[in-house]
């Protein structure tokens, strides 16, 4: 884009003195791919201008667990335990032997699809994450290349890195899980991915970068966390690891280690200030001392946690030891705005109406997430900064006279009415270039039929479909 194109709204979250501010009647102005400037006013020249009115220009959001594949947390909804539902792969499903359940085209397809969705809830920078249940074991180079091309495409800032593990979760009919491991296709998963990260680190005019994406903590090895902690400290990559997430990952964590997820990231020398750990819903105060100490970043993902039963205990109490929070979406649909709103609300109930307040989590879904990944020029608006933009549409909805406040309890994703990323309008009155919303979500309904289909193979005791996800009510005939 060339000249400066000026933004106005009723509502502009600006930032100063390092902390997000609030300009009624407001301004943002664009040059090329970054912030000129920011405020009540412009008197400088532009080449273009458009006024959203009753609307809330603020920073897009930055999702550190942003979902890139058709989400299968929610066929669990209603359907439980996990492992009677295909969550955990039976003894049977080793013996035939692994496989992937999607082909090369759909695992493209589905990143393609996913980074949509993610531009249009306002989402601007993606470190996307994807299930390895229904995969041989981990993900490809292959499809992250397909990835990197897509995020290129639509315009989506990513951090992007295949995910990798050193063993996996195996059940039997009881119910009885223990690991299974394969360290030395874990090593070379890693090390495919180190490769890959070299290759593609700011490419995309800069869109793209690399990441580290050892799987859940409790399918990994020490060897393959230190030699991950060795090469992102090398590359300055982020590196993700889902830890102290379940009941079952703290049971074969003390099993194999005698001890807690962080505390054994700590004691092999992988914990650092580049590390991002979602979930924290049943971690230890110890491992919270730890992720303060360390500098790491706690991930908070509220919707998937309290869609079955769990909830962070608590945001203030993590916030106040010094923890920074960044907030992941994680499932469908990818709306950072209802994690907001649920974030606040949970935090509310572990702790009190006053603990918590609307800049918290709004802070942690820009501030907190551009910190955990060392940048400064994201999640924020002010000059210099990116030009990462959500504009939040206020004309149907009933607006408190504050602006952050009106996003927590009157709107969510769908109210994300234009999208910019460094200086590209990559959404314009929800509609993004190239993107047919009803063709594209046809085939990728008819795509997660086709896996539901295949739930049997992976399943305990192999029941039909019908057996593992049960109606709401009777089906009338």
């Amino acid at each position: 884009m060339t000249g400066r194109t000026l933004l106005s709204a009723r509502w502009v979250v600006g930032h100063e003195d390092g902390r997000h501010v609030v300009h009624e009647n407001g301004v943002v102005v664009i040059e090329g791919a970054r912030i000129l400037h920011v405020g009540r006013s412009f008197d400088g020249e532009v080449s273009a201008s458009r006024d959203y009115g009753a609307a809330v220009i603020c920073p897009g959001f930055v999702d550190l667990d942003a979902l890139s594949d058709l989400d299968t947390t929610i066929l669990g909804y209603d359907n439980g335990p996990a492992w009677k539902k295909g969550r955990v792969w039976p003894q049977s499903y080793i013996d035939r032997g692994p496989y992937e359940m999607y082909g090369p085209e759909e695992l493209a397809f589905q990143k393609r699809f996913a980074f949509a969705q993610l531009i249009r809830n306002g989402i601007t920078t993606a470190l996307p994450i994807a299930s390895l249940f229904y995969r041989a074991w981990g993900e490809t180079v292959a499809e992250f290349d397909a990835a990197a091309q897509a995020a290129t495409d639509l315009g989506l800032r990513v951090y992007l890195g295949p995910a990798y593990r050193t063993g996996g979760q195996v059940t039997d009919d009881a119910g009885n899980i223990r690991a299974v491991y394969d360290e030395a296709r874990g090593m070379q998963g890693l090390e495919d991915a180190a490769a890959f990260a070299r290759r593609i680190d700011g490419t995309g005019g800069g869109l793209v970068r690399a990441m580290f994406a050892p799987d859940r903590i409790e399918t990994c090895t020490e060897a393959l966390l230190q030699r991950t902690a060795a090469l992102a400290a090398e590359m300055g990559a982020p590196v993700r690891q889902h830890s102290c997430q379940s009941p079952t990952e703290l049971r074969l964590i003390e099993d194999q280690h005698g001890t807690t997820p962080i505390d054994w990231l700590a004691r092999i020398g992988a914990l650092g200030s580049n590390w991002l750990l979602p979930h924290g819903t049943h971690a230890s105060p110890r491992d919270f001392a730890l992720m303060a100490e360390h500098g790491a970043t706690l991930v908070h993902c509220p919707l998937v946690s309290a869609r079955h039963g769990g909830l962070l205990t608590s945001f203030p109490n993590c916030r106040d030891m010094g923890i920074n929070i960044g907030l992941g979406t994680d499932t469908w649909p990818p709306d950072m705005i209802l994690n907001m709103s649920l974030g606040m609300m949970t935090a509310r109930i572990a702790e009190s109406m006053e603990a918590i307040r609307s800049e918290d989590v709004f802070d942690a879904a820009t501030l907190g997430g551009a910190r955990a990944l060392g940048r400064d020029d994201l999640g924020r608006l002010a000059p210099g900064a990116c030009a990462d933009i959500a504009v939040v549409d206020l004309r149907r909805t009933l607006q408190t006279p504050d602006p952050i406040q009106t996003l927590m309890t009157s709107t969510s994703g769908r109210d994300v009415r234009d999208v910019w990323i460094a200086g590209r309008c990559v959404m314009e009155d929800r509609v993004i270039p190239g993107f047919d919303v009803e063709a594209e979500t046809t085939r990728t309904q008819a795509q997660f039929d086709g896996l539901i289909a295949k739930y049997p193979d992976r399943t305990a005791g192999h029941p039909p479909v019908e057996h593992i996800f049960t109606p709401s009510y009777r089906r009338a005939q």
